[in-house]
């Protein structure tokens, strides 16, 4: 292990921690502990590569605040640095009289939060951008885009490094000691000091909290998004991204169809409960994380509120059957033969005590510590700007 003494070590080698070391690396000594041997391993190398426009989220929130000025920012590192993307467009689509309201409600947060261009669109303009989608109403949002979210993570990896930062895989964080001088690391490749520490581990956050001991006051709740792909002939179902009206109640935005950068189509995803933190499969389970979440008291408030979307979810988990239905409601003329099974991905969302989910990022301070305790999409288009707003942060508490 490098003895180097770091101004920040940033715990976790995902979007959030790469944009936030870049920040940094540009007037501080920054060292990355990634666990795997490899960058973007979880979250950000297992999503959709949606660039977000910031409509969903709510006008002065920081998901609001950060994904429109990390979307712009995001379109103009990937312009810079010749990353393949495509500022594309999406509509998303009411398909029954009882989401306009949510539709309008949408229409209400993106004009708040500075979409330009977005326009409600009747049912015949649908077919102007997506001929084979039904709907009685929808959204065109220009400023949603696609890109390769690794690639943007390596790119944020050698800009990092060209500042003199450091970058070590296949270390994985195990404790902390708060000395007067300083943070005394312990990880699997042995000790490493630093002043500050920030921890961006995602899936393990609040872990990686209460081991610094700091009460998160959340619990983190696995959610496995499973993704059908269109099999070739069908890639001209669809045009660009296609997304439902998202049901207010839940930070999901529901199956959608999405064109993906270096071609081919997604379907999906739905949101079922994994077993296991790192839970890809269906048979993926670790007793540790499970006993993790049933013994919190939140898990089974919110389990009471949401059993029925939880069996939805599950179902069509299993049966192609109900996943081609719900994505009929888009795409009438979809069916099984034009679907191939594809990947998975695990969103690490936050639960407080009170069985709420929560719906905006989460970032906490502590004595020499920040914490980022709930970051996830839009993370990754807005990551640019989290990782500024953390380094301001840390400049702030740090004196860096």
């Amino acid at each position: 292990m490098n003895k180097t003494q770091y101004d920040v070590a940033i715990i976790g080698g995902g979007i959030v921690g790469l944009a936030t070391a870049m920040a940094l690396s540009k007037r501080a000594k920054v060292v990355v502990l990634e666990a795997e041997d490899r960058l973007a391993a979880h979250q950000t190398g297992n999503n959709s590569g949606v660039i977000h426009s910031g409509l969903y989220y709510k006008p002065g929130s920081l998901k609001a605040k950060n994904c429109t000025t990390g979307r712009e920012t995001l379109y103009a590192f990937c312009q810079e640095h010749d990353i393949a993307h495509d500022n594309c467009g999406k509509v998303a689509v009411a398909t029954d009289e009882s989401q306009l309201p949510s539709l309008e409600e949408l229409l209400r947060r993106g004009t708040a939060n500075g979409l330009e261009g977005l326009k409600k669109i009747s049912a015949e303009e649908i077919k102007e951008y997506e001929p084979h989608v039904s709907g009685i109403a929808a959204l065109y949002v220009p400023q949603t885009g696609i890109v390769d979210f690794v690639e943007v993570c390596e790119k944020f990896a050698h800009v990092v490094k060209e500042n003199g930062g450091h970058i070590q895989l296949k270390t994985r964080f195990l404790a902390l000691k708060n000395e007067s001088q300083g943070l005394v690391l312990e990880t699997s490749q042995g000790e490493l000091r630093a002043k500050a520490l920030i921890n961006c581990g995602g899936l393990y956050s609040d872990r990686i909290a209460r081991t610094c001991g700091v009460d998160p006051k959340l619990t983190i709740i696995p959610f496995r998004g499973e993704y059908y792909e269109l099999v070739s002939k069908s890639h001209g179902l669809v045009n660009n991204l296609v997304y439902p009206v998202p049901d207010p109640r839940f930070p999901f935005l529901g199956v959608h169809f999405t064109r993906m950068i270096h071609g081919g189509v997604e379907a999906g995803p739905n949101a079922v409960l994994a077993f296991k933190r790192e839970g890809y499969n269906k048979t993926s389970f670790s007793l540790r994380d499970t006993l993790g979440f049933l013994s919190f008291p939140g898990f089974w408030i919110m389990g009471l509120k949401h059993w029925r979307m939880s069996v939805g979810e599950y179902y069509r988990s299993f049966s192609k059957k109900a996943f081609v239905a719900a994505l009929q409601k888009l795409i009438p003329e979809i069916t099984e033969d034009d679907l191939v099974p594809g990947g998975a991905g695990v969103r690490a969302q936050a639960l407080d005590q009170n069985g709420n989910l929560a719906d905006d990022f989460r970032i906490v301070e502590a004595d020499k510590m920040i914490h980022v305790l709930n970051a996830p999409s839009p993370a990754a288009t807005a990551s640019i700007a989290i990782g500024e707003t953390i380094s301001g942060m840390a400049e702030k508490q740090f004196g860096l």
